[in-house]
């Protein structure tokens, strides 16, 4: 693909469109979106929307965290979804004694009593944090730098991570006991919180066929890591109106209790509204659901589309919205 065709012109950026050569590509993300969906339904059944959103935060180079009860195939999701994108793949299982090192990596002495730095399981493409909350916020935090800035410092030295890079993490909503919330902050560098919900009864009919006998499953890739990062650097180029863009600020700014664009729902029942990263987050998901839909440029139902997964968890309720049983996707579709 030629210069040409990766920067707009002037003209092209008047219309709000892609430039021709990257119309083409437009195509090709539809194509391989399908095709994923399509393998990783070889091995996961139902889960259409979680599946969708996985990916719409994957080709943003976003992270997502996964919330639903155990049994649910949320680590089988991501196994299956590393597979069929040809990626490195850990897991890495958050229990209340885990250590920073035992992510991170650490400094060791060699045999010739020389420092040498042994990689953690976070040196991935696709990082599994299953059950993030069982480990405490020490261990939680070391997280956060490698979210935000795709590297690792550990002793005064920087090791960047291999890209792409997503870290998918998972939460049981049931069982609170020895667990330890996630802060504010780290829940703001998850792009996505998706909430997965039992199988319909014939879902679950199949899950049980597929899972009770011998059949074996070959998931095919789909994608390359060049390929991906065409895709990511393909919708950070997808333009954006002016109209689209400042409802997508709007929406953020009226989850605040002290914006002049708050709503009575606001004050009634948010104690804490959504950050910037959330406007950042609306717009990249709406560009990605809008080429998804074949379209070059986002329209507001693409942004309200993922609203509710991109604000869920950056809201906080107030006594009043738990006291009568208040959901932030209640407060969050009124505010839409």
């Amino acid at each position: 693909m030629s210069e040409d065709h990766i920067f707009p012109s002037q003209e092209e950026k008047e219309k709000k469109t892609l430039p021709k050569g990257d119309e083409e590509g437009v195509q090709a993300f539809r194509d391989c979106f399908s095709r994923l969906k399509k393998e990783i339904a070889k091995v996961v059944v139902g889960q259409e929307e979680t599946l969708r959103f996985l990916l719409v935060s994957l080709f943003c180079r976003g992270h997502t965290l996964l919330v639903g009860v155990p049994g649910l195939a949320k680590t089988l999701l991501i196994q299956t979804l590393s597979e069929a994108l040809d990626l490195s793949f850990s897991r890495i299982q958050f229990t209340p004694d885990l250590m920073p090192s035992d992510i991170l990596g650490s400094e060791t002495l060699d045999k010739d009593r020389q420092l040498r730095f042994s990689l953690g399981p976070i040196f991935s493409n696709v990082v599994l944090a299953d059950e993030i909350n069982r480990t405490p916020p020490k261990t939680q935090a070391a997280l956060l730098e490698a979210m935000q800035e795709k590297q690792v410092t550990l002793g005064g030295k920087r090791h960047p991570l291999p890209l792409p890079f997503f870290v998918l993490a998972t939460q049981n909503p049931i069982e609170q006991e020895g667990t330890y919330p996630l802060p504010e902050a780290q829940l703001d560098r998850f792009m996505m919180l998706i909430r997965l919900d039992y199988p319909s009864l014939d879902e679950e009919i199949q899950v049980i066929k597929n899972t009770t006998s011998d059949r074996h499953v070959q998931v095919q890739v789909v994608l390359s890591k060049e390929e991906i990062s065409f895709f990511q650097d393909l919708i950070r180029r997808v333009p954006v109106t002016d109209h689209v863009l400042e409802y997508a600020v709007r929406l953020v700014h009226a989850t605040r209790p002290g914006s002049s664009l708050r709503k009575k729902i606001t004050e009634d029942y948010i104690q804490w509204g959504a950050g910037p990263r959330a406007s950042q987050s609306l717009i990249m998901g709406a560009k990605c659901h809008a080429l998804w839909e074949g379209r070059t440029s986002p329209d507001i139902e693409d942004a309200r589309a993922v609203a509710v997964a991109v604000l869920r968890h950056r809201i906080v309720k107030n006594f009043k919205a738990t006291a009568e049983n208040i959901q932030e996707e209640d407060i969050i579709k009124e505010l839409c």
